[in-house]
């Protein structure tokens, strides 16, 4: 699409969500090199602030925070990376998308821009990932918020969104075929604005076929216990995240329930939980802009992200 094109789906999109905005700032697409892979990622950089850097769930995108980024308006620098296997990012050739994996590669991309600390915000596997960096890098995060994830949660909700990943229609003959799938699960989404989202998350083939851009072997039926698992020992580490750490939920979520979150909130020495209504598990997709709200009073009232240079592009 172009910048026109752009800039008219994300006003669209966050009308829709009821965020209103006079102008539509569009965050630069970059790229860095990380451990001999190259990383795709959106820099809201409006802000003159430090960053916060915002990592999406399985299967999905850097967009996915678009609207709740807009929404946050210019007060803070927002950077949303696409991890490994997801986007425009590259894929693992074995298939390496581990804990520790995502760890290091977050690692080299706060090195990588240089940032002696940030706010770092992840949703369901961005989550997890959010913690197991703020347990083995607790000097270099100045605030955490963790949404609708912790290492235990509801099994039967987990699986149900790690197979909806990993199964149903690997590629579409075009994309029209593609909104008409998604539009038999979901009719009552606008045809246009499905149209303009899925041209950010399917790549057309060699073959003129569209197909998913995210590595769907990571959600295969044997990795799904091996995903849920991987998590648990995450309990051991997290005592050491020094950050003030905002636990969010879905109030309609069935991956995250009120005790897992008390839980992770005990667990935690610098915790406090809220509960986004009419959001489900995607709570950044659901209600970007309670979430965005939630996310500035988090940090206004912590004082975590301080003031900065602005950054020119």
């Amino acid at each position: 699409m172009t910048s026109s094109q752009n800039s008219q789906h994300l006003r669209s999109l966050a009308a829709l969500k009821g965020v209103s905005v006079d102008t539509i700032v569009l965050p630069k697409q970059a790229f860095a090199r990380l451990g001999g892979r190259r990383f795709r990622y959106l820099d809201w950089c409006s802000g003159g602030s430090e960053p916060i850097l915002f990592l999406h769930g399985g299967a999905q995108t850097a967009h996915t925070w678009d609207v709740c980024c807009l929404a946050m308006g210019d007060r803070y620098r927002r950077i949303a990376l696409e991890q490994r296997g997801h986007g425009d990012s590259d894929w693992s050739a074995a298939s390496e998308y581990s804990i520790a994996a995502h760890c290091a590669d977050i690692e080299r991309f706060v090195d990588h821009l240089g940032l002696p600390r940030l706010a770092i915000a992840g949703m369901s596997m961005g989550g997890i990932n959010a913690l197991a960096y703020a347990a083995r890098n607790p000097s270099r995060v100045s605030a955490l918020m963790v949404i609708d994830v912790a290492p235990d949660i509801q099994y039967a909700g987990a699986k149900r969104a790690i197979h909806s990943a990993g199964n149903g229609r690997s590629t579409f003959k075009s994309l029209d075929e593609a909104v008409e799938h998604a539009l038999a699960s979901r009719p009552d989404r606008d045809p246009a604005l499905l149209r303009a989202s899925l041209q950010r998350n399917l790549r057309q083939l060699a073959t003129n076929e569209w197909s998913w851009k995210y590595d769907r072997r990571m959600f295969s039926e044997t990795g799904v216990d091996a995903i849920l698992a991987e998590r648990r020992p995450l309990w051991d580490e997290i005592g050491n995240i020094a950050a003030p750490t905002l636990i969010v939920r879905g109030a309609l979520s069935d991956v995250l329930f009120a005790e897992d979150s008390e839980r992770l909130a005990r667990a935690l020495p610098r915790a406090r939980q809220i509960t986004i209504e009419n959001a489900g598990h995607s709570v950044q997709g659901d209600n970007p802009k309670a979430l965005a709200a939630a996310i500035m009073d988090f940090l206004d009232s912590v004082g975590a992200v301080r003031s900065a240079p602005m950054i020119a592009f």
